[in-house]
């Protein structure tokens, strides 16, 4: 039997157009577009497929949208396979957790797409209340050399590492002027490319603390199950399945590191041969084939096409 993980993604994925497919083909996903709008009072759906893209790229509709696009792909999949194709775990890249969260029961579907509103919300109040933000894709630079200059340059303000992408992608975050200066020191000490972002403000980094302790208020009023699955948590890498340890993560998730790397090789020791990407785009996709050996398989499920080929393929596998 082959062991399954559900991968979902998370901000940077999105673009204009998503979902519409899946809308338009399964009943399963169209129910999950119109609550989403029902539920947020906004048209998710209409932003989605429509944007235009400087709306679809705010982060108060970035994250609720791709989370809608993530679970519609989801209830799709269940709804051609008859739920018979199931995920041993699951896992999703920063807001992509909360679409994990869903996928093991932690939350139901208003609950999720009310939480993830609530953190998009407390993050763009965050960048608009900080100091001015940035964030860098570092390539091709270890990990001791990336901290290194990071530490030399704190002398300019906070400066961090918010992702860990795959083992040759590192994305640091912080104060605008200290990750300037970093990007230098970091070109200096021989990075193949140094990539700054086109975001909003210095995301999982000490500038998102407002948004932590605001959204820690939010979150002890939620509605909470222990999970069904083990889900793996970006701040740490490690199996949960505790409510009580979802609830002090998901506050702490905004403003610490994304172990990502770390979290697939984790399920690589635990056996887990095949991973579904569930939602737009293949950026997840494209971070496993840097971190999984060869013969490990990652599928994707973002529009009718893909979902009957990802269906067909594991049936012919006896999945």
């Amino acid at each position: 039997m082959r062991k399954i993980a559900f991968i979902f993604p998370g901000q940077g994925a999105q673009t204009t157009g998503m979902g519409l497919d899946l809308f338009e083909n399964f009943n399963a996903a169209k129910a999950v577009f119109d609550r989403a709008d029902a539920v947020l009072n906004k048209k998710v759906s209409k932003i989605c497929f429509e944007g235009p893209d400087e709306v679809l790229k705010q982060t108060v509709n970035t994250q609720s949208c791709l989370l809608t696009v993530s679970i519609a792909a989801l209830e799709a999949l269940k709804e051609v396979s008859n739920s018979a194709i199931k995920p041993d775990y699951a896992l999703g890249h920063s807001l992509g957790e909360y679409s994990a969260l869903y996928t093991a029961g932690v939350m139901d579907l208003d609950t999720t797409l009310k939480a993830i509103q609530k953190r998009a919300d407390l993050m763009q109040m965050a960048c608009e209340s900080s100091k001015q933000g940035g964030m860098s894709a570092i390539l091709g630079l270890s990990e001791e050399k990336i901290k290194e200059a990071l530490k030399e340059a704190s002398s300019k303000g906070l400066v961090s590492i918010a992702n860990y992408n795959e083992p040759n992608q590192i994305v640091i975050t912080g104060e605008i002027d200290a990750v300037n200066y970093a990007n230098e020191l970091i070109k200096e000490a021989g990075a193949k490319r140094v990539v700054p972002l086109a975001v909003s403000g210095g995301f999982h980094s000490k500038l998102m603390e407002s948004a932590t302790e605001g959204f820690k208020d939010f979150v002890a009023s939620l509605e909470l199950n222990d999970a069904k699955i083990p889900v793996v948590t970006n701040v740490d890498a490690e199996l949960t399945t505790k409510a009580d340890d979802f609830r002090r993560k998901m506050p702490e998730q905004i403003s610490s590191s994304v172990y990502w790397t770390q979290s697939i090789q984790k399920l690589l020791t635990l056996g887990v041969d095949t991973f579904i990407e569930l939602g737009n785009g293949k950026v997840l996709s494209g971070l496993n084939r840097k971190i999984c050996p060869a013969e490990v398989k990652t599928y994707n499920v973002f529009d009718k096409e893909s979902l009957m080929n990802t269906v067909n393929e594991l049936n012919t596998l006896n999945v």
